[in-house]
Order: structure tokens, then sequence, then C-alpha cells
């Protein structure tokens, strides 16, 4: 079972002890203090994912989400969902569908960690409408 969190505005994976990072890093990020060796230049728009050097026992912080898919198609996946093609940022209104499914702003009901399996079972197709209705400018 694979975790995936935020690190930097960015999605942070791991999966059978592997460390991706997804998406473009939104703040500049203490790579050291997060466990990983820097990983250099990121543009998410020439590669969506990079594979992280771990430098210590690190581990995806909380909240976190659980899917089913793993190794490299997990990193392939998320950029699927969550990567904005245009910027190569991971959209938070996208995450947040994920992980905040209420309509309420109650802190206290949000889960450290969120079963979403289902992530790997969703059609693109389907996904797409969903990406599409999100996306969308008003």
């Amino acid at each position: 079972m694979a975790r995936v969190g935020r690190l930097a505005g960015a999605i942070l994976a791991e999966t059978h002890g592997e460390f991706y990072l997804v998406g473009n890093t939104k703040v500049p990020c203490d790579w050291d203090k997060a466990g990983f060796e820097a990983p250099g230049d990121i543009d998410a728009l020439a590669r969506p994912f990079v594979r992280l050097s771990p430098r210590r026992a690190t581990r995806v912080p909380l909240p976190h989400v659980l899917v089913d898919v793993e190794d490299e198609a997990l990193p392939r996946l998320l950029t699927e969902l969550f990567v904005i093609a245009r910027t190569g940022s991971v959209s938070d209104r996208l995450w947040r569908l994920v992980t905040e499914p209420s309509d309420h702003d109650e802190e206290l009901d949000r889960p450290d960690v969120i079963q979403a399996h289902w992530l790997g079972e969703v059609p693109a197709r389907i996904w797409q409408i969903v990406r599409d209705t999100v996306l969308r400018c008003s």
C-alpha cells in the first residue's frame, strides 16, 4: 500500500520504500530537514516526477492518502490525477477534493490517514470530467 502526501506544494509518494516527488514545488523546500538529498532543479513540465533519495528513515507526513497503486505506476497516476499540464504544479483544488471531501471546515473531523484506494480504479474518462469541472475558471 502506497502513501501519498504533500511536500512544499508538490506531492510526495512512497511505494515499497522508494520516494517520488510529483509536480513542481510551490515553496522552497529544506530537503535535509525533509530527509532527502536535494534533487537539483525540478521542472515538472520536462519531467513530471523525480525519484528522491532519502538521507535517513523518512515517512510521508500526515495527513496522507493510502492508495493501492505501487511502483513507478504510482507517480504516473498521480501526475494524471493532480498535475496541471500547462504549469507542472499540483492542483490544490483536486487534492482537497480527495483529502477534504466534506463541506465543513472542522479540522477535528479530518483523519490523518485517508483511505483512497478508489483513486487507482477511477476510469480516466470519469476523472477527466472531474478535473475539467474542478479546474474550470468561473
